[in-house]
């Protein structure tokens, strides 16, 4: 089911930002006479309101993805014009970086806006009588889920943040100071739980949090602090009980990418829905427009789109092409590598002698190849593309690389290995100038079998990079793992930077000292005198 409830969006006090907190009534109640007589519909209201935050550009479409995207030894930027991607893309980035939370169009405040709207509904919740308690609370599991997803996404990126739970008034807000990281995860884990104990077992939709959602985060929540007993516990619960939770692998990877068939697929956990519709930056898909080839037409019969194409700003490293496996069914899935540009078929050596604006480099597959958008929304950005934020391949493979850190070699090959087969099993491409392409069952990825406890742990690594390839992922797993020196050294993408490679306009010049956190946004410290900064910036 694609669609949002944007019941009472906001209503009463929108938190915008920890620095900017104003009153924005949206309708005629003010917020004593609001508050004064409280229903489970309006609990819902506010609830659902954080829901619909995520779809909106300052999010997971546009600006905080191009920060993970760009942060990642995946993506090397296409169109260089803005000096914000610019900065994200070789680690150069300033406090005031527009992306962040230097501009209007910024992440930093959104996040905040998500997190100001589950507050809302878990307040607004004590004080709803003649409920049934299930059937609140798991109304309030759903803000809690939204919150602890929120939070989990600043404390990774920026360690050490304002925490604003639902005791937080106004004027505390304003002035807060950084939370401990270690608090903060603290904070995370017990709305996760709150949320495992109420939820149900399944949805009607994947844009909606389950048990085994709340599940699933917990254990990317261990993984990150590296307690790997209590991931591997999490993963364990779920993949014992997949089918009570009606979750597993789709067959075809292809299918996942496939807006026809991803409402329908067991593997999503959680997921953010796109549906071809949009108002104004809420619910469109950007992520299309960034990854597209500049002036595409491949699927212009599909998409609606009379422009046609994308942008070029997102485009894998060449050597992420390069270096994988032809005979990995995932990488004919993830990329696109030819497109029709003036009326002419090009292979990506070529693909700037159809547009000067297009980069010589194959291009992301995912959100545009089955995004089947309907509406003349240039650019792809009216797609039905689902954002995956946790799917059943990410349990299998968090609980396969906890298991090996255990010892436990058993859980540990027959979990990831479920996601090996899946990638050798082939397929067939549809849509665009490679429709009906035969990518052939193959001996490519291998079982892990056989491996040391460091070698499955390299292993794994890198085959999450390829698993998840442009899902936003891949930053977080460097973060983790501390492997910058590794991705952007002499090894990374450094080496492949030329005028030739078209990778530019510079190297990745990581700095482990200081890249693994993103600098507190200087629109935020220069209005509250309780932030500070974080070393290096």
């Amino acid at each position: 089911m694609k669609k949002y409830k944007y019941l009472f969006l906001l209503l009463g006090l929108s938190i915008v930002g920890c620095s900017d907190l104003e009153e924005s009534p949206i309708t005629e109640f003010s917020p004593e006479s609001y508050f004064s007589s409280l229903s489970l519909d309006q609990v819902e209201g506010f609830t659902s309101g954080a829901y619909a935050h995520m779809v909106h550009r300052n999010f997971m479409s546009r600006e905080m993805a191009q920060v993970l995207m760009f942060r990642s030894d995946m993506i090397a930027i296409g169109r260089t014009g803005d000096q914000d991607r610019i900065e994200n893309d070789n680690f150069t980035v300033q406090a005031s970086n527009a992306l962040i939370g230097g501009g209007s169009n910024s992440y930093w405040p959104k996040v905040y806006q998500i997190i100001g709207a589950a507050n809302e509904a878990i307040k607004a919740g004590k004080s709803v009588e003649g409920e049934d308690e299930a059937v609140l609370n798991e109304v309030l599991a759903r803000a809690r889920f939204a919150r602890a997803f929120a939070y989990f996404h600043l404390v990774r990126q920026f360690g050490d943040i304002p925490y604003l739970d639902d005791e937080t008034l106004l004027s505390d807000a304003a002035l807060a100071p950084r939370t401990a990281a270690a608090e903060v995860y603290l904070n995370i884990i017990a709305d996760l739980e709150f949320a495992k104990q109420w939820l149900p077992n399944t949805q009607v939709s994947r844009a909606i949090p389950a048990k085994s959602a709340a599940s699933a985060f917990l254990a990317d929540v261990y993984l990150t602090l590296g307690d790997f007993a209590l991931a591997y516990a999490e993963a364990k619960e779920i993949i014992n009980n997949e089918s009570i939770y009606n979750l597993g692998l789709e067959p075809d990877f292809q299918s996942l990418f496939n807006s026809d068939k991803s409402d329908i697929s067991i593997e999503p956990i959680f997921s953010l829905h796109f549906t071809g519709t949009a108002d104004g930056d809420q619910g469109t898909d950007y992520q299309a427009a960034f990854t597209g080839i500049r002036s595409d037409k491949q699927y212009i019969a599909a998409s609606g789109d009379s422009v046609g194409g994308g942008w070029s700003g997102e485009v894998p490293a060449l050597a992420v092409y390069t270096t994988w496996d032809s005979k990995d069914y995932r990488r004919a899935v993830s990329f696109d590598d030819k497109a029709i540009i003036g009326g002419v078929e090009r292979t990506y050596e070529t693909f700037t002698i159809g547009d000067g604006s297009a980069v010589n480099r194959p291009h992301v597959a995912k959100y545009t190849r089955m995004g089947n958008g309907t509406s003349t929304n240039t650019n792809h950005r009216a797609t039905k593309s689902n954002y995956y934020m946790m799917r059943y391949a990410d349990v299998l493979m968090i609980g396969a690389e906890a298991a090996n850190e255990l010892g436990l070699t058993a859980d540990a090959e027959l979990w990831v290995n479920r996601v090996m087969a899946r990638a050798r099993s082939g397929g067939v491409i549809l849509g665009g100038v490679n429709d009906g392409t035969a990518v052939a069952e193959s001996t490519v990825p291998e079982d892990f079998s056989g491996l040391s406890q460091d070698a499955f742990r390299t292993r794994i690594l890198d085959e999450r990079r390829l698993e998840f390839a442009f899902e936003m992922k891949r930053w977080y797993d460097i973060v983790r793992r501390k492997l910058g020196t590794t991705a952007f050294g002499s090894n990374g993408l450094e080496s492949e930077v030329s005028t030739e490679s078209g990778v530019g306009p510079g190297p990745k010049t990581f700095n482990p000292s200081r890249d693994y956190l993103l600098p507190i946004p200087l629109s935020e410290i220069q209005i509250n005198p309780n932030l500070t900064q974080n070393p290096g910036y």
